[in-house]
């Protein structure tokens, strides 16, 4: 590969929050002889895409940090991302706005379409940021769960989403394309069906669709707003390069909003605080991540992810006997289900979590996903990584009978 996704990355004197797990975990003590592997919070273990610390240090020899407005390059960056890997037409700079976070996107969108107390649709399992955010605002989430057809294969469930939208007065959804944490990529006549029904009922869609560059083999991504006219008018779509790049700490998203009066409306409610304004050297890494290099390093990192996935995919069903999984089709997440072996072995999630923790393989909680006995799992690291935590997932935990 022309890129770098092999070397081990030594994070520990950085802050990350990865490694630093103080405050983010239950107290564990780490074994003697082991390292931490983080593979919790959605932040990747690679090094950066060369152009984006090119672009930063370019940018901070200047010695001048003061006001700025973002240049026509920003904008044309955007434009031309979304064209080449989603074959978006008609993208214009009046409907990019900027955000300081998905969430924050979403926290103003909210704020427009809804008043405090509404009702909400989201899809179960529920990535845990909107729990908070809409919990934290005043909203009322109604769950719609998914469910898993003979494929295992995630699905929308149209009938108990419209029940839901009609019983509740709902008119604003939370739609996550991909899906987080189930990793999965919907297709067209997916995203038809759900539009059909939001169009009927006259509700408007806030699409997180911060995962859509990280997509595997044998997917596409299609934008929410793509689908029809409606979705196109109704949807307040936000993006990210951070996920991608995994640029988090740098602070910087934005939002693509078609019909001008809501964009009017979502941009002032993200002004209000004063706060929602872009940082110079978050705007040159967007520039330097959306250069022609940023294109390959994504393909190539989208290979590793699947690479990595698969690999843990065949491991956890050959060794590991009572975990379940839908293989993901996007995203580098996985989500697994622990119900079985939980059973077999008199054990719980928390059981599992203690265990793996104190031998530094760090995964995630998947519980608060609105799932119960899960575990959820960051596979954006070195495969040699991957390879080293599975190694002590079966000596220690899963196939350990001393415990």
């Amino acid at each position: 590969m022309k890129y770098d996704f092999t070397s081990v990355i030594e994070r520990v004197d950085s802050i990350a929050a990865a490694p630093e797990t103080s405050g983010f975990f239950r107290p564990f003590t780490l074994k003697e002889g082991f390292d931490k592997i983080p593979m919790w919070v959605a932040d990747m273990n690679f090094p950066a895409c060369p152009t984006i610390p090119e672009a930063l240090v370019k940018r901070a020899q200047h010695s001048t940090y003061g006001y700025f407005v973002p240049p026509q390059e920003y904008y044309d960056s955007i434009i031309r991302w979304h064209e080449k890997r989603n074959g978006v037409t008609g993208l214009t700079k009046e409907c990019i706005g900027y955000e300081n976070g998905v969430l924050g996107g979403v926290a103003s969108a909210l704020s427009v379409l809804c008043e405090q107390g509404d009702n909400v649709l989201l899809h179960s399992p529920t990535y845990i940021g909107f729990t908070m955010t809409l919990t934290n605002a005043g909203y009322h989430i109604i769950h719609s769960p998914m469910y898993q057809d003979e494929n295992n294969i995630w699905r929308m469930d149209y009938e108990d989403m419209e029940k839901k939208i009609v019983e509740n007065k709902i008119h604003t959804a939370i739609f996550c394309s991909p899906h987080n944490p189930t990793g999965r990529v919907w297709e067209k006549e997916e995203l038809e069906k759900a539009m059909a029904i939001f169009e009927k009922h006259d509700v408007k869609i806030i699409a997180d669709e911060i995962w859509s560059d990280i997509i595997l083999p044998g997917h596409k991504h299609i934008p929410t707003q793509s689908v029809n006219e409606y979705a196109k008018q109704n949807t307040v779509a936000v993006y990210a390069p951070s996920k991608t790049f995994n640029l988090a700490g740098l602070i910087g998203s934005y939002h693509i909003i078609y019909n001008k009066t809501l964009r009017e409306r979502v941009d002032k409610q993200g002004s209000l605080s004063h706060y929602n304004s872009m940082n110079v050297l978050s705007m040159h890494a967007l520039l330097g991540a959306y250069k022609p290099e940023g294109y390959e390093w994504t393909d190539e990192l989208c290979e590793v992810i699947d690479g990595n996935i698969k690999y843990a995919s065949d491991y956890i069903k050959e060794h590991f006997e009572g975990l379940t999984f839908s293989q993901p089709q996007g995203t580098y997440m996985l989500y697994v289900d622990c119900t079985g072996w939980c059973e077999k072995h008199g054990k719980t999630v928390d059981d599992i979590l203690d265990q793996a923790y104190s031998y530094g393989v760090l995964f995630q909680d998947g519980r608060p996903f609105n799932c119960p006995n899960t575990i959820r799992i960051n596979f954006a690291l070195p495969l040699s990584r991957v390879q080293e935590a599975f190694d002590r997932l079966d000596k220690y935990v899963f196939n350990n009978t001393e415990w």
